[in-house]
């Protein structure tokens, strides 16, 4: 027994192991897209109708070679730590039929309101993706039969508008693990795959959806699949199947007034289909257009190429002509005629460099002038990229002082949001936390776990009743109290640090009894790159 005890604990490090080296791997991806942004946008001043970027990823493929069933994990990357799935693979008359299921995924409209729902793919490790069926969820669980004719692929889960999609998004919120049981041969490969990059939905302008409970999620996505076909013209590109789509979509909506549920969710699926065939028809066609320019230019560059050599062939052959005539008609000038010859050669010498001299200044003109419109821009869009950026800080800071009000009596301040736990939460004299407090921690805690980026100090304060050491050490007692608190929810030890000042810093006068209860108080103070300055404070 010691030693079968001894395995599992073997094979429980090494899957930890493999755990954290995969996260690792999917944070370096996303650092690694997040900076390529830049980039796009220095380079994307012409409207094109997808932008497809190719991001490499370490995931683990299996060729299911073996008849019979095996089993697999799925893992939460860095967008979704805490969600996990199983899956059954079963080989079944020349194809795979899997059966997964899925724990602790949250709403997708948390990567964005363009995401809608999740989608399971099939990722080869030649970079193909096959969509394998979108996840319905119910309370942040989810169940899933699809079926494949690959052999060998890797599985993740994403974050899509729209359940028809024909490629992954970057949104990549969960991915397959072998267990020690998984039957097959397991390698773990750089699987290139086509991703939508995230930004581009943003591009679109998309507005979120009015919440409403009484419409399903298969019209919302229908809404959305129509608009971003919309976004990719297919409208102008591809108006047959953009035409049938809006009907389609229409249908649905009238089948949702007359409440008509089960027609609504067959005709909004359908609608979902036409609106991404129409789009891909509208991204074909303007790819063909966009070649089929390019080849007419090219055809136009090369005739007008031909002309001018012919031209200029046309000339060296008339001025050789004239010159045999001339010499012909006069031996006596010969001397005149090849002096004034050797000076047009000089002149035409001077002329060509003068001309190449004008010809080289205008082109190193032209050069500084595009470099210094080049730089501008990208000067340009760093001041909007860090505008933007603060943006999005003040943004989450109010988002997260709205929140902790709820919770607990909460203020922004240079230093941060600070959190109030009044006197009242403590037992008198002591640092034990009371229910209500360790109910209010426990809520706090479940926010911060959100955004990991969050630092947070706590701060422990008394009254000036009793001796000054004692305050001192009761109000270090409680700060750590609700410290280690903290910890217990799941937050990082490394994130939290704790200090008692004791009477030092009071917010009310201690002359009242009011005043003095003001006094004692804990207070945790929410920090973070992520959340900028003070809302409202001067940059």
């Amino acid at each position: 027994m010691s030693t079968s005890r001894s395995q599992n604990q073997g094979e429980k490090r090494m899957r930890h192991v493999t755990r954290m080296r995969n996260v690792a791997l999917n944070l370096l991806s996303s650092l690694l897209v997040l900076a390529s942004l830049p980039a796009m946008a220095q380079h994307g001043e012409k409207s094109e109708p997808v932008i497809q970027i190719n991001v490499s990823r370490n995931i683990q493929t299996v060729n299911y070679w073996a008849r019979g069933s095996t089993k697999m994990n799925f893992i939460g990357t860095a967008l979704l730590p805490r969600g996990e799935g199983r899956a059954n693979v079963q080989s079944t008359g020349g194809a795979l039929a899997i059966e997964a299921e899925f724990n602790g995924l949250a709403a997708a409209a948390t990567y964005g309101h363009e995401y809608l729902t999740y989608v399971l793919w099939a990722i080869t490790p030649e970079g193909l993706a096959n969509n394998l069926g979108e996840l319905q969820v119910h309370d942040g669980k989810s169940n899933l039969r699809a079926s494949t004719k690959l052999q060998t692929f890797g599985m993740i889960v994403t974050a899509e508008p729209y359940f028809a999609v024909t490629f992954p998004s970057d949104a990549v919120v969960m991915e397959n693990e072998a267990r020690s049981d998984t039957r097959g041969a397991v390698d773990t490969v750089n699987a290139k795959f086509e991703l939508l990059q995230r930004g581009r939905y943003s591009d679109a302008h998309l507005e979120a959806f009015p919440p409403d409970p009484k419409v399903p999620l298969d019209l919302y996505e229908a809404r959305n699949a129509l608009r971003i076909a919309k976004w990719q013209q297919a409208d102008q590109y591809a108006p047959e199947s953009f035409g049938k789509a809006q009907a389609a979509l229409n249908r649905a909506e009238d089948y949702q007034k007359r409440k008509q549920k089960q027609a609504v969710a067959t005709t909004a699926r359908e609608a979902v289909q036409m609106s991404e065939d129409a789009r891909a028809i509208s991204v074909k066609r303007q790819e063909e257009e966009r070649i089929a320019k390019d080849q007419r230019e090219a055809q136009e560059r090369e005739a007008a190429a031909k002309e001018r050599e012919a031209a200029a062939k046309t000339a060296q052959e008339a001025e050789a002509v004239k010159r045999a005539q001339a010499e012909a008609d006069s031996a006596k000038a010969a001397l005149a005629r090849q002096q004034a010859e050797a000076q047009a050669a000089k002149d035409a010498q001077a002329r060509a460099e003068a001309e190449a001299a004008t010809a080289k200044e205008s082109q190193a003109r032209a050069q500084a002038e595009q470099e210094q419109k080049a730089a501008q821009e990208r000067e340009r869009q760093a001041q909007e990229a860090a505008a933007q950026s603060e943006r999005d800080k003040q943004e989450l800071r109010a988002k997260l002082l709205e929140q902790f009000n709820r919770v607990l009596p909460t203020r922004d301040s240079q230093r941060g949001l600070v959190v109030n736990l009044g006197d009242v939460l403590f037992d008198i004299g002591k640092a034990n936390l009371r229910p209500a407090a360790r109910e209010a921690l426990a809520k706090l805690s479940g926010i911060v776990l959100n955004y990991p980026q969050l630092k947070l100090a706590v701060e422990g304060h008394t009254d000036n009743t009793g001796t000054e050491d004692f305050n001192m050490k009761l109000s270090e007692k409680r700060a750590a109290s609700v410290r280690d608190y903290l910890v217990a929810q799941g937050l990082t030890g490394e994130a939290i640090s704790a200090t008692g000042l004791g009477e030092a810093d009071p917010v009310a006068e201690n002359t009242t009894v009011k005043g003095r209860q003001k006094n004692r108080r804990v207070e945790i103070i929410v920090s973070g790159a992520v959340i900028g300055t003070q809302i409202g404070a001067t940059q």
